[in-house]
């Protein structure tokens, strides 16, 4: 096996989801800010041109951070599960996992792939500059809500580190380097993400 590696949250995602799983594999780093990963033969690996990657031991390949995440869940299984032990466990993680991307990762990226780093990304994606704010905001009140519901939770999802917690955190403390950090009113939240940037995992 090996995995594809980049900078962003999105590699470093799945970087911490396999360091808590002991999960190790050797990795082949693409050159994103270059462009590498828009190009042959990367394409040739990922044809969406986005990194992570696991290539597995029959050449296949696996994209997205919740595919590969699962896949090593399912495969690492002399570690405890970050999806879940029961149906209704796996069934909380992934219904999280769903409400973090959808209602905080993908605004928050795309108001930073439309604002700070549209020259990156502009010959990449269809970036909507005039978008950028809203999706922010977007982001800033569904933390809030999570905030809200955390209460004295010590994880997303109840008692036990999920996926939705390595998504969340990978993501905020990116957001943070780019003009969106987490409001400090979101007290539990702060709280939450100070325990998880102890994490050993953390520094994957």
């Amino acid at each position: 096996m090996k995995f594809y590696n980049s900078v962003g949250p999105n590699p470093r995602a799945v970087r911490m989801f396999m360091a808590e799983k002991g999960f190790d594999v050797p990795r082949v780093e693409v050159d994103l800010r270059g462009g590498e990963n828009r190009r042959e033969p990367y394409l040739k690996v990922n044809p969406a041109g986005q990194c992570p990657a696991l290539e597995l031991d029959d050449g296949s390949v696996l994209a997205e951070i919740t595919a590969i995440c699962e896949y090593v869940d399912e495969v690492k299984k002399d570690t405890p599960s970050l999806i879940g032990d029961t149906a209704e466990e796996r069934a909380k993680t992934r219904m999280w996992v769903r409400r973090i991307d959808l209602n905080i990762m993908e605004p928050g990226a795309n108001g930073f792939r439309f604002a700070e780093g549209i020259k990156l990304f502009q010959n990449r994606v269809h970036c909507i500059p005039q978008a950028a704010d809203d999706l922010k905001a977007t982001a800033r009140e569904k933390l809030v809500w999570l905030d809200g519901l955390m209460g004295s939770k010590p994880f997303v999802a109840g008692d036990k580190l999920t996926l939705a917690d390595i998504l969340l955190f990978t993501f905020l403390d990116f957001f943070g380097t780019v003009g969106q950090p987490l409001s400090p009113d979101c007290k539990n939240l702060t709280a939450w993400f100070g325990r998880m940037k102890a994490r050993p995992s953390a520094a994957a």
